[in-house]
């Protein structure tokens, strides 16, 4: 999904690559291990009906569509689609029988909404669907086969970002207000379906990106506001952070530390900014969004179910905002770093009590990880209960661990508190 903007630097998204053959050869393969290990859901029901749990997944060998804990999500966002000479497709053929198998799961779980997942980081095509009336009617009218074809339950709309170049991505001054007219013609379309639809869109952790969408205008059309709370300090950044902390973090908290250097150095660099360079969190931007006048219940926040990895990093402070060589590797599932990584080969865990936040480091081979565990997407769950807000997604559902108490159990545990 989503890639973010580090507040220090551009940075890239998670690969979202998938060996379609395996996968499809083990949904032939299905029916007959008879190999789902979704539980009973008597008793699993969460403490609020209005909280939301939004998996957004791409679909690998260990977590295919026919055998997902499904009874411990409200909506699961299939990703991604994209837009291809105006209109939204899939890119590869073998996303249909995906797709299909994963809609299938509603006989079992009815209550479950799946939803596509439009764009991802680097998708293009946006500012141009989005440019005049008659591509917006282009787009918005093969939306609605789509949905149709599918016998899907809403869209979520991942654009990065609306009058932001990222990637390579073509943007325009006009995305702002085109945006808006975007969402609300899907509105409009959606509406008009059988199927009740959920309309989502997948919104940045950082200010700047507020500034170049009419928020409270297209929350008129949209019922969540999925905001990515992850990434939040990139690969290329010169000092580590933590890339999905749900903690306001205050500059005074990061007195004598290294992070303090860069941020004046980003400031004097660009004087005429109007966005914060201060640390981000969840915490920060959900009040940010707030006071823009949005609804807390139409609020969303991420959790990351991989984390980021920095080379060449000194012991002090157990790594954390420190200088470091650059990426030791782009990103990390969170299955990989309980197995391999927490508490293992050289790495011990670290927790942040004002970033609420875990890291890992390993000052034998300088390697700083940044990511979420248990307790932290616990946290940010229990912080979206206390604070009213809509409830929380994550990216992405097959980057878990199978094994018993994954992240995805830590989340629903807290929600049914």
């Amino acid at each position: 999904m989503p890639g973010c903007l580090s507040f220090l630097v551009f940075q890239n998204l998670k690969p979202t690559t998938m060996r379609l053959t395996n996968i499809l050869l083990a949904l032939c393969l299905l029916p007959l291990l008879n190999c789902s290990t979704a539980t009973d859901t008597t008793d699993t029901e969460p403490a609020n009906d209005d909280f939301a749990i939004m998996a957004y997944y791409v679909a690998n060998d260990r977590f295919p569509p026919g055998d997902l804990p499904l009874d411990k999500l409200t909506h699961i966002i299939y990703s991604f689609s994209n837009i291809v000479d105006g209109k939204m497709a899939f890119t590869s053929p073998g996303h249909d029988s995906l797709m299909r198998v994963l809609v299938a799961q509603r006989e079992k779980y009815p209550e479950l909404k799946v939803m596509i997942a439009c764009g991802g980081w680097g998708a293009d095509g946006f500012s141009d669907a989005a440019s005049t009336p008659g591509t917006r009617d282009t787009f918005i009218r093969s939306t609605i086969e789509f949905l149709k074809r599918y016998d899907l339950d809403g869209l979520d709309m991942d654009w990065e970002y609306p009058a932001i170049p990222a990637a390579g991505t073509r943007a325009r001054p006009e995305d702002k207000q085109n945006f808006t007219l975007l969402m609300k013609g899907l509105r409009e379309a959606m509406d008009t379906l059988d199927r009740p639809q959920t309309l989502t869109f997948a919104s940045a952790g950082w200010e700047r990106y507020y500034y170049n969408i009419e928020t409270v205008e297209v929350m008129k059309y949209a019922d969540y506001m999925n905001i990515m709370t992850y990434d939040q300090v990139g690969g290329r950044s010169p000092v580590t952070g933590h890339h999905t902390p749900l903690g306001l973090i205050e500059e005074s908290d990061l007195e004598g530390l290294p992070i303090l250097d860069t941020v004046a150095k980003r400031r004097e660099e660009r004087p005429e900014a109007e966005y914060d360079w201060s640390p981000r969190s969840a915490k920060r931007i959900v009040n940010y969004v707030k006071g823009l006048g949005v609804d807390p219940k139409q609020l969303v926040i991420g959790g990351a179910f991989y984390g980021r990895a920095w080379k060449g990093v000194p012991s002090a402070n157990n790594g954390l905002y420190q200088p470091n060589k650059g990426v030791h590797t782009g990103w990390l599932d969170y299955g990989a770093i309980r197995k391999e990584y927490e508490d293992k080969n050289g790495f011990t865990r670290h927790w942040d009590s004002i970033a609420l936040a875990p890291y890992l480091f390993n000052p034998a081979d300088s390697i700083f990880i940044s990511y979420d565990d248990p307790e932290s997407v616990a946290l940010k769950t229990d912080y979206v209960q206390e604070e009213g807000l809509g409830g929380i997604m994550f990216w992405q559902l097959s980057n878990d661990t199978r094994e018993a108490g994954s992240l995805l159990d830590a989340i629903w545990a807290a929600a049914k508190e």
